[in-house]
């Protein structure tokens, strides 16, 4: 039996793990979940799933789960804060972590994971795009092994041999990360200056929260995964391109020396990537529409509008300066998205927040935990400098 841990179980990557999990409770059992503040969500996944452990990390709530399990009958220990789900992520409860938690506070309980050996279902970008070469050490460090969730790294995994191999002794000559193109795509500046958040948030293909689908909107969270598919495969940034493909089927590709470019396809839905990841090398029942190829239609492809979507570009850039720049961009456009979802910052104003902080703030290396969250430290306060000026 592989106990599974889902940090994040409330937001969609852990409903989605949680549905296959259900699927086969002769092979997974959620054994611990955990939530950011959603209480209530939280008890209701324990009342069906009965982890061993339940963590919410806002310790001022940690009395309500416990009240509203107990209300609802559920036994199972009860624990708060980012400490608790570190423990957590490398104690002896669980086998496989489901790293889902959104954003920088992902870092620590994956970092954990990896240095704990545990087999790490990869959801949280963020938290290799902050600390790639961190993750890396402590994954060498413990043993453990990593594999995307990510629908596009996932894709790229399937893809290649042995899953994360030396690509240039196999022959990988460009990784193809495809993208949605979200939904403003085709658009120009002068139509996106009026954007609003709720426009924002209405992803064509996928079902996510609103950071990420905003992410999604300005092509950030592509270029977060451009970083991400750098430190998973090892592929420098010219070796790595992104393909506007609108259907959403083909969900990315790899290019060999040979001339041979292989895809990964399927219907838009993350159980696919959650079932592989959880199952690997095995394969198991998803829950997922089988792709009707007679039926799709034709297949697009296009460049990404580098332009009118700057955030793209911007996370190149990082890549290439290297060092703690893809922190820098993270923790930039965090704040400069948090303050577009609250109406106090225009839509394309985003990547002119990330632009500025990138070049108040030179790249460093990467030496540690504690100096990367003081550089996510100093970014946050300059973006919110530079939110001031743009408000003033």
């Amino acid at each position: 039996m592989n106990k599974v841990a889902v940090l994040g179980a409330t937001g969609s990557i852990g409903a989605s793990t949680l549905d296959v999990i259900a699927r086969h409770p002769d092979r997974f059992r959620a054994n611990i979940l955990s939530a950011h503040r959603n209480v209530a969500a939280l008890a209701a996944l324990c009342a069906t799933h009965r982890p061993e452990l339940a963590v919410i990390a806002d310790p001022a709530l940690e009395g309500e789960l416990a009240r509203r399990l107990a209300a609802d009958g559920v036994r199972c220990e009860v624990a708060s804060g980012q400490a608790a789900l570190a423990a957590a992520a490398a104690g002896t409860q669980c086998d496989t972590v489901v790293a889902a938690i959104v954003g920088a506070a992902g870092l620590d309980s994956t970092l954990a994971a990896a240095r704990a050996g545990k087999r790490l279902l990869l959801a949280n970008k963020e938290s290799i795009v902050l600390a790639g070469p961190l993750l890396l050490e402590a994954l060498r460090t413990g043993g453990g092994e990593l594999i995307p969730v990510d629908s596009e790294h996932n894709a790229i995994f399937q893809c290649l041999p042995g899953g994360r191999p030396n690509l240039r002794a196999s022959g990988v000559r460009k990784l193809v990360l495809t993208a949605s193109g979200g939904p403003f795509r085709g658009r120009s500046r002068a139509e996106l200056a009026a954007v609003t958040p709720d426009q924002a948030c209405k992803h064509p293909k996928w079902s996510m929260g609103r950071k990420i689908s905003v992410d999604s909107a300005t092509l950030m969270n592509k270029g977060l995964e451009v970083i991400e598919a750098h430190h998973l495969f090892g592929a420098p940034a010219a070796a790595i391109e992104v393909a506007v493909h609108p259907q959403s089927l083909v969900h990315s590709l790899v290019e060999y020396v040979d001339g041979s470019v292989l895809a990964q396809l399927g219907n838009p839905d993350m159980r696919t990537a959650i079932a592989h990841a959880l199952a690997w090398p095995d394969r198991v029942e998803s829950g997922v529409t089988p792709l009707n190829l007679a039926t799709c239609g034709a297949l697009e492809f296009g460049a990404p509008d580098l332009d009118t979507f700057r955030c793209l570009a911007l996370a190149f850039q990082a890549l290439r300066a290297g060092g703690d720049a893809p922190a820098i961009l993270n923790a930039a456009n965090e704040v400069a998205v948090e303050a577009f979802l609250a109406g106090a910052l225009p839509f394309l104003a985003i990547a002119e927040v990330v632009e500025g902080v990138l070049a108040e703030l030179p790249p460093q290396a990467v030496v540690d935990v504690e100096s990367l969250v003081a550089r996510d430290g100093e970014a946050r306060a300059a973006a919110r400098r530079l939110l001031l000026r743009s408000c003033s």
